[in-house]
């Protein structure tokens, strides 16, 4: 069984959804220094800095979600967006690409970068 791939929308998402949680986490352990207002006012800020990170980095990878191809998956038959020469599934995770020279080639995330920048 080879290395389990995900869609980068997807990533990018759970990553935007961690981070409000690790915003409401940090808000709630300023609770715990009430004492010094200093300190629960940074740790409220902070949470609050995170919380605006995920809204942004959700309405950005919205409109660049709207920008991508869709494609048929050839494994489970359902319609995915690809981001990218090479993409998974959001589906079944399944290696994707729309790159003929790609085709029958390892699965590799590094076929993605510029041409020129040391490949």
């Amino acid at each position: 069984m080879g290395v389990k791939y995900s869609n980068k929308i997807n990533k990018i998402r759970t990553f935007a959804l961690v981070l409000i949680f690790a915003g409401i986490v940090i808000m709630y352990l300023g609770l715990f220094f009430q004492t010094s207002p200093i300190a629960m006012t940074l740790f409220m800020l902070l949470g609050f800095l995170a919380i605006i990170a995920s809204t942004v980095i959700y309405f950005w990878i919205g409109m660049l979600s709207s920008k991508t191809v869709q494609v048929q998956c050839p494994e489970c038959g359902k319609y995915t967006k690809m981001l990218g020469r090479v993409d998974a599934c959001m589906y079944c995770n399944e290696p994707l690409t729309l790159d003929k020279s790609l085709e029958g080639k390892e699965f590799d995330e590094k076929y993605n970068r510029k041409k020129g920048k040391g490949d």
